[in-house]
């Protein structure tokens, strides 16, 4: 399976999802002009990887700030991670935020209520 990488811009985050380095993250600011074209490729990489997942892998989300639109395609990757989680695949959530951003890490506890993936929430 392809790695996908997206460049972030002031923006738009960061994304990496690579199988071969065991790396999967979104970092950065998250307000793109069109949210849905945006995360299109990630939900399409999901579901690739879906029907061949590897075992034990962590996901990080890096956000420093989301829009609300941003915000359901956040929930709508981790819809996606929950269903690979739940069909046997290991994944744990790695949720950052800087120590004193409560509306981030209320957002992860929030995001963490609604799936049934181990959640790590860590402040940095």
């Amino acid at each position: 399976m392809e790695k996908l990488t997206i460049a972030g811009t002031e923006d738009t985050p960061n994304i990496v999802l690579d199988i071969e380095n065991n790396v999967f993250e979104i970092s950065g600011r998250s307000l793109p002009e069109d949210v849905v074209s945006f995360y299109k490729p990630v939900l399409d990489w999901l579901d690739e990887f879906e029907e061949n997942p590897i075992p034990d892998i962590s996901f990080s989300f890096k956000l420093e700030y989301f829009n609300t639109a941003s915000s359901k395609l956040i929930l709508d990757i981790l819809l996606k991670l929950d269903d690979i989680f739940t069909e046997g695949n290991p994944i744990t959530i790695n949720w950052y935020f800087l120590e004193l951003d409560t509306d981030l890490e209320e957002a992860g506890e929030e995001y963490s209520e609604l799936v049934d993936i181990p959640f790590e929430l860590i402040a940095y």
